[in-house]
């Protein structure tokens, strides 16, 4: 088992000492507010205390209004691969937002949006005092190296709470010094592409400042020189990518490929050093033996993850497996559901589709059933895979990885691609080696690589998908690609031929057959052939292609969804309520 590197969040008390934290709605007069006895002059005397300062700012990434299950599993979804919570729109809360149809007053967006400012105070603190303090200069070397990597943590820290701002709600009001030295607390709206120009360049500086996997000894909980590259390069992405813009238009900037090359770099520093980073051999052994199991990745795959406190906290836990992935003896929610087409784009030998969806549930007695095709759920992070299947909690411990390696080389292809006209022998080989990894190692399997600019690009876009599934990704990649609209389009298109039996459906099954009373799933039929008429003895049927597709999924599937409007989120009400200088905009 790994060590927890984030078992207690007493930290947050030493955090906000004598400081200001956001509490209530975004810039609700950003008070002041003490506490603790404890000023900052004593937090920050000392190392301890310093990373225990950052360490309140990793806080703020977890729990229940994080990356514990809002952020990761209610705001990316409906998208082309799988559907967020069932049933239709109208609950104003998860199901409105997976609808598309999310309005000001949804319950489920002000405790996120408020929890990722104060993540940003918590770091303008830190990033603040940091180098103010006396031993940042004046140390011994292993002080100043010490705060150096705090610092580069920090600065990393705001950038990723602003990421998450940005591609929920647009333009965001941004605040880069502690509320306590400001003056302005009411503060309008930042354009996104001044915030991420800052950004970069403040992860360029933490580029400089925090150590490689290798020259240090803490876990991928916390941020090495890896998971910095691979955010910049990310966040390079959005700024150089499409963006629902305030005239109510999906617009990039004109010098979008300076931000590609940027991509391209990050990406490239990443992948020459190996031995930092590089894929796990096994797809299933990244999420199966590490992530869900609580162990440490050894290759480095995962080059960052959202420490999750365990103990069944909604404060700093999250309830991967529980609210997503199969149910056991009938709890759980089950709530993100694999589109039929999705499960259909992978190939048969493609070891990362029994990994990414998963058909079945578990009895009180360790058996697994079948579920139908419209309610195959997703399957990365799945109970019967922790120690703690049959535990009554609705919390795991199980961490969320906000990078990995295949990302990296995925977005290395894709910036290279841009930038040449046409992939690279080196973007090829990236995209490659993700795919040969998906294949179990057979490059029999992986088919031809198009070396052309808009057939590289496409292959680019689905091998993303594939690999990337559940992770939390696709529906930003869509917007940055202005195609979030067309893709769910398409989705429901394939659905309707699939219901129909239109090619390349036609010859799928109407109904599948698993093994009774089995501990491991097995199926009697194929899910590329017409099924027999009826089931061997001892197995059992459940319905695969017919109207059920139909009333549970096209026709609920983001049902509201409006092209130049729900790219974004609305603002909170309640910020608005708060701030006058704070306005609605994208059609809300």
């Amino acid at each position: 088992m790994k060590a927890k590197a984030f078992s207690k969040w007493a930290v947050t008390v030493l955090m906000t000492a004598g400081a200001s934290l956001l509490l209530g709605s975004c810039k609700k007069y950003l008070n002041v507010e003490p506490v603790s006895s404890f000023g900052t002059d004593y937090i920050f005397s000392n190392t301890t205390n310093a990373d225990l300062a950052v360490m309140g700012a990793y806080s703020a990434l977890g729990g229940d209004q994080g990356y514990g299950i809002r952020i990761s599993m209610y705001y990316p979804y409906d998208n082309d691969e799988m559907m967020g919570q069932s049933g239709a729109a109208g609950d104003n809360e998860r199901r409105d937002i997976a609808r598309y149809n999310a309005k000001p007053s949804n319950t489920q967006l002000a405790n996120p949006f408020n929890q990722l400012y104060a993540g940003i105070e918590r770091a303008n603190i830190c990033i603040y005092n940091i180098p103010r303090m006396s031993m940042y200069n004046s140390g011994s070397e292993s002080e100043k190296k010490k705060l150096r990597h705090l610092y580069g943590e920090a600065l990393t820290l705001r950038a990723q709470f602003y990421m998450e701002l940005i591609r929920n709600w647009g333009d965001v009001p941004a605040q880069f010094l502690p509320s306590s030295l400001e003056t302005d607390l009411f503060k309008s709206k930042t354009d996104r592409d001044t915030i991420y120009d800052r950004l970069l360049a403040d992860l360029a500086e933490a580029t400089t400042l925090v150590p490689w996997r290798t020259e240090s000894t803490v876990t991928n909980e916390r941020i090495t020189q890896g998971a910095v590259r691979g955010l910049r390069a990310r966040i390079a992405l959005y700024r150089g990518g499409y963006s629902l813009r305030r005239s109510k238009q999906m617009e990039r900037a004109a010098n979008y490929k300076d931000f590609y090359q940027i991509a391209r770099q990050e990406c490239e520093a990443i992948m020459t050093r190996p031995q930092d980073h590089n894929l796990n051999p096994s797809f299933k052994a990244v999420f199966k033996d590490a992530i869900c199991a609580h162990r440490q990745e050894p290759n480095g795959e995962i080059l960052w993850e959202v420490g999750m406190t365990g103990g069944g906290s909604g404060f700093g836990d999250s309830k991967l497996g529980y609210y997503n992935g199969p149910r056991y003896n009938n709890t759980g929610n089950s709530a993100l559901t694999i589109l039929p087409t999705y499960f259909y784009s992978f190939d048969p030998q493609d070891t990362r589709r029994d990994v990414t969806c998963a058909p079945y549930d578990i009895t009180q007695s360790l058996n697994l059933t079948g579920r139908t095709l419209q309610t195959m759920v997703d399957g990365k992070f799945r109970r019967d895979w922790t120690s703690q299947l049959t535990s009554q909690a609705q919390y795991f411990g199980t961490n969320w990885p906000m990078i990995r390696f295949s990302d990296v080389l995925l977005m290395f292809a894709e910036a290279d691609n841009e930038l040449n006209n046409g992939p690279s022998a080196a973007a090829i080989a990236a995209y490659e080696k993700v795919r040969l990894r998906a294949f179990g190692g057979n490059a029999s399997l992986i088919g031809t690589t198009p070396t052309d600019y808009a057939g590289f690009f496409a292959a680019v876009r689905n091998e993303r998908m594939l690999e990337l599934g559940g992770e939390g990704i696709r529906k930003y990649d869509l917007i940055r690609w202005n195609m979030l609209g067309q893709r769910l389009a398409e989705a429901k298109a394939a659905m309707k031929a699939m219901v129909n039996k239109e090619a390349p459906y036609e010859n799928l099954p109407a109904k599948m057959y698993y093994l009774a009373n089995s501990p491991t799933l097995v199926w009697s039929n194929s899910f590329y052939e017409p099924a027999p008429a009826t089931a061997p003895t001892g197995y059992v049927e459940v319905a695969w292609v017919g109207s059920g597709v139909t009333t549970t999924l096209i026709n609920i599937i983001a049902s509201n969804f409006t092209a130049n409007k729900s790219e974004l989120l609305p603002l909170p009400q309640a910020s608005i309520d708060a701030n006058p200088n704070l306005k609605q905009d994208y059609g809300y």
